[in-house]
C-alpha cells in the first residue's frame, strides 16, 4: 500500500510546490528570494533540509505496487517483472546468505529543479528486496528551492542514512560496492572526479539476510510520504555485478533476476522506464518519465 503522498511530504518538509511540471518544462527554477543567499548558504541551508527529511521515518525497502503478488509480466532478458512505488532498476533474489557482494559505476545523472523538493537515490545493495533491512550506498540529487544538490552516501537500514560527500557534480563516474564478510560489511564509494565525496566504511550486522542484491534508481519513502522523482533523463550502471554463493557473476546470471519498475501512487502508469539487461548481463538503462 502506498505510505503517502507528495502533499503530506509537502506538509512536512515545508518547500514542496503544489503544481508538477512535465519534462519539458522543467528548465531550472529558483525563487526570486534566492538571489540574496549566498551560494554557501544555501548549500548548508539544502544539506540541513535533507537531514530533516531523512530523519523522517525513511523507509528504503522496496514496496510493491502487488505485496506478495504475482508479477506484472514476464520479464526481459531471462527476468521477471515487477512493480514498485518506490525502487526502479534489477535484483537477484535467493535465499538467506547466498549474498556477499555487489557492485556498479556509473555517471552522476544531472537533474533540472523545479521549485519543489524532489529526491533520487542511486545505488547498489544487499538486502530489502524481501526484508526490513537494507546495506546500500551510492549517491542522492536532492532538489531545494530551485537547486540540485548531489551527495554520496551510505546506509546500514534500520540504522540512520549517512550523508558523506556534497560535491558531486554531474557526469562524475562513480563507483559503489557493497561487499560483506560473516557478519561485516564494507560500503565504499568513489568519485574519480572528486576524491572528496570518496569513502569507505566497515559496519557489522549480526541479523541482515543477505538474500538479495540490487541495482536501483530511487524515490526516497519517508512515513509521512513518498517524495517526488527529481528529473534525470537517464541512469545507466555499467559493470554491474554480484558474487552469489561464492561466484562472481552479473545481473544477468544471477539467482532469479528481477525487473523493477517504478509507478505512481496509483500503481497504474510509471514514473520512469527500465530497459533490458545488455553488455552481458552487466548494465541497463532507467529512463526518467515523471515525478508522482
Amino acid at each position: 500500500m502506498v505510505i503517502g503522498s507528495a502533499a503530506a511530504l509537502a506538509m512536512a518538509a515545508g518547500a514542496m510546490a503544489a503544481v508538477s511540471l512535465g519534462a519539458a518544462g522543467r528548465a531550472a527554477a529558483r525563487p526570486a528570494h534566492v538571489a540574496t543567499v549566498s551560494k554557501a548558504e544555501l548549500s548548508a541551508k539544502a544539506r540541513i533540509a535533507l537531514t530533516r527529511l531523512l530523519r523522517a521515518g525513511y523507509k528504503p525497502s522496496v514496496q510493491l505496487v502487488r505485496p506478495g503478488g504475482t508479477d506484472l509480466r514476464a520479464g526481459r532478458s531471462g527476468t521477471t517483472t515487477v512493480g514498485s512505488y518506490n525502487w526502479s532498476g534489477y535484483a537477484d533474489v535467493s535465499t538467506p546468505g547466498t549474498f556477499t557482494a555487489v557492485s556498479a559505476t556509473w555517471p552522476q545523472p544531472a537533474t533540472a529543479c523545479t521549485p519543489e523538493q524532489e529526491l533520487a537515490a542511486f545505488w547498489v545493495g544487499l538486502d530489502g528486496y524481501d526484508n526490513q533491512t537494507v546495506e546500500q550506498d551510492g549517491t542522492l540529487a536532492y532538489c531545494f528551492e530551485g537547486v540540485a544538490y548531489y551527495y554520496t552516501w551510505w546506509e546500514m537500514y534500520p540504522a540512520a542514512l549517512t550523508v558523506v560527500g556534497s560535491t558531486v557534480q554531474p557526469g562524475d563516474l562513480i563507483s559503489a560496492s557493497v561487499r560483506r564478510f560473516g557478519t561485516s560489511y564494507t560500503l565504499s564509494v568513489t568519485d574519480a572526479r572528486n576524491p572528496a565525496n570518496s569513502f569507505s566504511t566497515v559496519q557489522s550486522c549480526t541479523t541482515c539476510e543477505n538474500d538479495s542484491v540490487e541495482w536501483i534508481a530511487e524515490r526516497p519513502a519517508f512515513s509521512i510520504g513518498i517524495a517526488p522523482l527529481t528529473f534525470f533523463r537517464t541512469w545507466n550502471p555499467l559493470g554491474a555485478v554480484e558474487t552469489a554463493n561464492g561466484v562472481r557473476g552479473t545481473i544477468a546470471t544471477g539467482p532469479s533476476p528481477t525487473q523493477i519498475e517504478m509507478f505512481d501512487a496509483t500503481g497504474t502508469y510509471q514514473l520512469d522506464s527500465v530497459s533490458g539487461l545488455f553488455a552481458r548481463g552487466s548494465s541497463f538503462l532507467a529512463h526518467w518519465l515523471d515525478s508522482y
